[in-house]
């Protein structure tokens, strides 16, 4: 299939002006696919050639201003147009669309709880095409009405309100102005709770069998939607332009969700079956918000062509997490952005594939490249940069430009130029030039204070690696002097950095502790003064803020990465203060970064045992501080952590058979599956154990439950079903694949599965090929052999990115795959 180069776009944008897609889709024709046609009203302003773009199963019948096109001159998607007259066409397609299994296109799901089927549209970045023909580019807005016809009993979504005409057949309310690849529909039985605020309908929907725990956070969902969206009202002077706003929880989604205008789509894991923690609420809460965002910036106002992504995801991705502090209870989202976000924006940069937060358009020529830019630098750097940018110039004047982009460019399409145009006419300050060193750069800076004391002053000197400009806090800490072991914040005061030839100087002894980037208010890596480091190693849990810890804990995170602290080191500071540690957000991501990185992939074999024993004891200690009942949450999170870490499978086990951990909590699906998988894993399970829990709990989430326990017990033959099941079975669906992959790699088999590092490039490749970007995407992350950290393994990718060719996304994970395997070499000091 071609891909769209940027070229193609503007020559196609210049030629043509869409109006009007009108839309039939019928969705009672069977299991593999279904009918689609579509009239599109355009005007050509000159004469000329063109296309339009769509991947049938079958092409029936197409007509150009009444006369009939041969199907057969279809090209891959692409069916051309040629001889157009200057004024205005009208082109009809008829054709046979297939279902996808991996979340692209029309996604279909049966539901193996209760057979319940539902499907639903994922048409981001290039995949309209697989559901109705369009000319598919952002910067071709058109309005869209759409009739589907549906089975009885099911409900059909979309973006306007939809009205049920009888006989499965729905209509829904055209849309203004929007782009391709934000058209959605979902069809199904779907359990739905509607409201209406600001005079128009709210609803949440999601599977019938997910209904009782949809129901149980009804409410809170709805707060959350609520207050987002009057705080929003607040923050923007253009109303929200949809007629109504549903948010579908869908089975098999992708991403996490999809901004699409009047109903978003979330991976419906958000509806939680199980027990989780007020932060994962809070993550779900955020989701909410980035997505709400979207309505203004990139529905209302989209993207020119996709070099400008990132403005998108970044805008959403700060307005998520200042306006749910703003206007809900979760206050310290920050908090969870600088230990959970943060540092997938820090390592993405760090690697051979960086780009600038907004890369040259030439570095975006297609879309196939447009599609490797979703990533942490386009997400958590881009919201770090914004949130700089915010500090510099106040909200005030951000705020106002903000509005001002809005206004000029309602219902059409801007560039980042068009932006920082529209953020200068609100400020005096040079966002230009601001821009050119955050935005158009690439790498993370790293600084270091240099602190001198004289004459009853101190002075502390930032020490730059790097060259952008940043607006950062000081944090000033003593010991207390009544306990000895707490630390109290003396000050905390802005600098501006490069400082100029002159120190910061301030009045009084020098702090026993100096915090540069306090309140995390720009994106750099920190490091310590020396003799700041050992109170940082030794009081960081009587560090009085949270945001502060969070700080010092990725301090010592990039410390780890960059080889300046060993991952044991890091490990034992784990062991001091995270049983007295009271946020949450910073509990979990530094129990994942200690299990996933430093213990699983920066220490070697020899060492991996003490390592797992002092997970466990960072568990126990966090267990048994939170026997009386409180920090539900931390106990949680402690149990999951233990299970992860269990060497012996006894205590575990009986945990299984009881039901219950001593004391609480009682054993969710969630947990069950958990401990039968590492019990898989120790080999202290079989098929007949796994059978057994699949009938006791038959869900989707259930079948993938069981997918990661059969993948990850100890035996060839285990191994050889999932390879196959992965690489060989195409049906298999995305969840699926990526569930058999997590379950299959595991550190206690290595040697067992050594032969298989080998074949995964040649088969990872093969079925990427096969089956496209959504399933090169789950190879490339979870079938990795992230656990063979050899010069070999090394060797082996390096030699089949030199002489292969896998497809784009492929690509991309394999060369920071390959990136990481080579820095945890370097850290073990291979």
């Amino acid at each position: 299939m071609s891909v769209l180069t940027r070229d193609e776009a503007q020559t196609r944008a210049q030629l043509l002006d869409i109006h009007r897609y009108t839309i039939e889709l019928d969705l009672t024709r069977g299991e593999e696919t279904f009918d689609s046609r579509t009239v599109i009203h355009f005007t050509a302003r000159t004469t000329g050639d063109t296309f339009v773009e769509l991947k049938p199963a079958a092409l029936r019948t197409v007509t150009l201003d009444g006369q009939p096109l041969d199907p057969e001159a279809l090209a891959g998607n692409r069916l051309p147009l040629t001889g157009l007259t200057a004024g205005e066409h009208e082109l009809r397609v008829e054709a046979d669309m297939r279902y996808s299994r991996t979340g692209e296109g029309m996604h279909r799901f049966t539901d193996p709880t209760d057979g319940e089927t539902y499907v639903y549209t994922q048409l981001f970045l290039e995949d309209v095409q697989r559901v109705f023909a369009a000319f598919d580019q952002p910067d071709l807005k058109a309005v869209f009405a759409l009739t589907v016809t549906a089975p009885e009993g099911w409900t059909v979504l979309g973006n306007g309100v939809a009205d049920h005409q009888g006989d499965g057949r729905w209509t829904l309310a055209p849309t203004p102005l929007i782009s391709t690849y934000l058209v959605a529909v979902a069809a199904g039985p779907w359990h739905s709770v509607r409201t209406e605020h600001a005079g128009l309908p709210f609803g949440i929907h999601c599977r019938r069998s997910l209904a009782p725990y949809l129901n149980t956070d009804a409410d809170e969902i709805l707060d959350i939607t609520r207050a987002c969206f009057d705080r929003y009202h607040e923050k923007f002077e253009e109303p929200y332009p949809f007629d109504s706003y549903d948010q579908a929880f869908v089975p098999e989604f992708n991403a996490g969700a999809m901004e699409n205008p009047g109903l978003v789509t979330f991976r419906d894991e958000f509806v939680f079956r199980s027990a989780v923690t007020d932060t994962e609420r809070q993550t779900r809460a955020m989701v909410i918000a980035h997505e709400m965002a979207h309505m203004w910036f990139g529905d209302l106002v989209t993207l020119r062509w996709w070099d400008d992504i990132w403005l998108n995801e970044s805008f959403a991705e700060y307005m998520g997490y200042q306006t749910l502090t703003e206007a809900t209870r979760f206050t310290d989202t920050w908090t969870d952005f600088a230990v959970a976000r943060k540092g997938w924006g820090y390592d993405a940069d760090q690697r051979p594939s960086t780009h600038p937060v907004a890369p040259d358009p030439d570095a975006v020529p297609d879309t196939a490249s447009a599609l490797l830019n979703f990533d942490g630098i386009s997400y958590a750097k881009g919201a770090s940069a914004l949130r700089q940018l915010v500090a510099w110039l106040g909200e005030k004047d951000f705020l106002a430009g903000i509005n001002t982009h809005f206004a000029r460019h309602k219902f059409a399409n801007a560039t980042l130029a068009d932006f920082l145009d529209n953020l200068a006419s609100a400020t005096d300050r040079d966002v230009h030039a601001w821009a050119g060193q955050w935005l158009r750069t690439t790498g993370v800076d790293t600084l270091t204070p240099a602190v001198t004391e004289a004459d009853g002053m101190w002075h502390v000197t930032v020490d730059q690696q790097g060259t952008r400009p940043h607006r950062l806090a000081v944090g000033a800490y003593d010991r207390d002097p009544i306990d000895g072991a707490s630390l109290i914040l003396r000050e905390r005061f802005e600098v501006d950095v490069p400082q100029g030839e002159s120190a910061t100087g301030r009045p009084g002894r020098r702090p026993a502790l100096v915090v540069l980037n306090d309140g995390d208010l720009t994106y750099a890596k920190i490091r310590l003064d020396e003799r700041s480091e050992e109170p940082a190693l030794r009081n960081l849990s009587a560090v009085p803020d949270a945001l502060t810890r969070a700080v010092l804990w990725n301090t010592m995170r990039d410390m780890v990465r960059d080889g300046e602290l060993g991952p044991a080191e890091y490990l034992e500071t784990a062991l001091a203060h995270l049983p007295e540690e009271t946020d949450l957000a910073i509990v979990q991501g530094v129990l994942a970064f200690a299990h996933g990185q430093a213990t699983d992939r920066y220490l070697g074999a020899a060492e991996r045992p003490a390592a797992l024993a002092t997970l466990r004891n960072i568990c126990r200690d966090l267990i048994r501080r939170t026997e009386d009942g409180n920090g539900t949450g931390l106990r949680l999170t402690a149990v999951r952590h233990f299970i992860d870490a269990a060497s012996q499978p006894d205590g575990i086990q009986e945990w299984l058979h009881t039901g219950s951990v001593p004391g609480g909590p009682e054993l969710d699906p969630e947990l069950r599956w958990r401990i039968l998988r590492r019990l898989a894993v120790l080999g202290a399970t079989d098929e007949s154990a796994i059978a057994a829990e699949l009938d006791r709990d038959p869900s989707a989430t259930g079948q993938e439950g069981a997918a990661r326990c059969r993948a990850a017990l100890p035996t060839h033959e285990a191994k050889a079903a999932a390879w196959t099941r992965m690489f060989e079975d195409d049906t298999l669906s995305n969840y699926l694949f990526s569930a058999t992959a997590q379950g299959f790699w595991q550190p206690e088999q290595i040697a067992l599965t050594s032969d298989y590092v080998l074949r995964y490039y040649r088969d990872a490749k093969a079925v990427a090929d096969r089956r496209g970007p959504a399933i090169a995407e789950a190879a490339g992350r979870y079938a990795f052999p992230q656990f063979a950290v050899d010069k070999d393994s090394l060797r082996l990718g390096e030699d089949f990115l030199r002489d292969a060719e896998p497809i784009p996304s492929l690509r991309r994970k394999l060369v920071d795959q390959l990136d990481d395997l080579r820095r945890a070499l370097t850290v073990r000091g291979n």
